[in-house]
């Protein structure tokens, strides 16, 4: 094999000799996102936040326990006109509930939330069992806001002390 036979591209369609300019490493695969492009080695994590975890989370439990209800109301109440809207509410409910996991970092997403709360609790005046599902899920939903919500203040706080440390000590790092 000869020297210019070597040169040609490399496994991740690449030439060795473009290799070292900013961008162009060997070990980056040959097709990157734009967030993938810009990353450099060393470049701090951008944070993610809990409380869009945490309610993100309980959305999606909720929208299980609302197809279950409403496949559960549809087999009780067989044959009478309620069934098949029973089952349609609590299937489009559960839609809004997962799709609410993308709006959850904004107001209207944690105002959405509550509103399925609300409609979760509601649903006892169908089903009085769900007086207990509804007030669970309420609880876990005010916990994940609350909660989540205090988490990412620190998170920021502890962010801002270690930069501030960095600054101080650059050649600790």
């Amino acid at each position: 094999m000869s020297a210019d036979e070597t040169n040609g591209p490399d496994v991740v369609g690449r030439n060795p000799s473009d290799r070292g300019s900013s961008g162009q490493e060997d070990w980056r695969p040959a097709r990157e996102s734009k967030a993938q492009r810009a990353w450099t080695p060393g470049q701090p994590k951008k944070a993610r936040s809990i409380r869009a975890t945490f309610t993100s989370s309980v959305l999606v439990m909720e929208a299980f326990v609302l197809v279950f209800f409403g496949l559960a109301m549809f087999g009780v109440n067989r044959g009478t006109p309620m069934a098949p809207w029973a089952l349609g509410i609590s299937l489009a409910l559960a839609a809004v509930a997962v799709l609410d996991c993308a709006l959850v970092r904004k107001p209207v997403g944690l105002w959405i939330g509550w509103i399925i709360q609300i409609l979760l609790v509601a649903s006892a005046f169908i089903e009085y069992t769900m007086a207990i599902v509804g007030v669970g899920f309420g609880l876990a939903w005010w916990y994940a806001v609350t909660k989540g919500a205090q988490i990412d203040r620190e998170n920021v706080q502890r962010a801002g002390a270690e930069a501030r440390w960095r600054e101080e000590h650059p050649d600790a790092v």
